[in-house]
């Protein structure tokens, strides 16, 4: 069992969904960064997942996009981010999920990129832009590294290429709600409980759902269809506005 998916169910033996809130690498400064991934580290924290800012981000929302592009700005790269993961190896209790564009990865190099970031003690990746018949080689790389790469379907993934997801399924499968980019929601496309629904006949691992989220509450709302929640543009703006990162 990887790391991530025992982490989320360890969250879920003790009566709770799994958090996994987001922020990008460097936001909104690079020691603020650091400090923040410290204080987001809590008992039912299953992940915590790093972006990587990226001048492209063609899945975010305004409130992420915004929060990437001050971070090129202010000169985060990979390799910056990479290199304060390693120097706080082992300071967190929930796992290190690093989520980025192909063209992040290919630049690094993916060996490299394997290498360095399971030497800093990263245990998974996300990769949006990746489709599923592109991802062995990554997977293989990044496996004999250690890392998960971290599935993503969604309200139109068919049955069958859910049944191929299943057959790769690492650490958790991320759920995105809604056919469109990152963002905080209300309300949800009505087709959704069906969908997870669906998606729970297949996947063995923790579900964790994506996109709109902003509270606990949302989270608990969807019962044993999912076992975590990614919160990130709700949690940025809760950081713009200087409140409690408790979520």
């Amino acid at each position: 069992m990887s790391r991530i998916t025992d982490r989320i169910k360890s969250v879920n033996a003790g009566g709770k969904k799994a958090i996994i809130p987001y922020i990008p690498g460097g936001y909104p400064s690079e020691d603020r960064f650091w400090e923040i991934v410290k204080e987001l580290d809590e008992p039912d924290t299953g992940a915590i997942e790093v972006g990587i800012p990226f001048s492209d981000p063609v899945a975010d929302g305004p409130v992420v996009e915004a929060a990437s592009l001050h971070c090129l700005k202010s000169g985060m790269t990979l390799a910056r981010i990479l290199d304060g993961a390693k120097k706080r190896k082992g300071a967190f209790g929930a796992p290190l999920v690093f989520m980025g564009y192909c063209n992040s990865f290919l630049r690094y190099g993916l060996e490299r990129f394997a290498r360095d970031a399971g030497d800093a003690g990263v245990s998974g990746v996300i990769i949006p832009d990746l489709p599923l018949e592109e991802t062995q080689e990554a997977r293989e790389t990044l496996n004999a590294a250690g890392l998960d790469l971290i599935p993503l379907v969604g309200l139109n993934t068919p049955e069958e290429r859910l049944t191929q997801y299943a057959q790769v399924e690492q650490g958790f499968v991320y759920f995105v709600s809604v056919l469109g980019t990152t963002g905080a929601r209300e309300t949800f496309p009505p087709e959704l409980r069906e969908s997870l629904q669906r998606a729970r006949k297949h996947f063995s691992i923790p579900l964790a759902l994506g996109f709109g989220l902003t509270t606990r509450s949302q989270i608990d709302g969807f019962g044993g269809l999912v076992d975590a929640g990614v919160i990130g543009s709700a949690l940025i703006r809760r950081i713009d506005e200087g409140r409690d990162l408790r979520l």
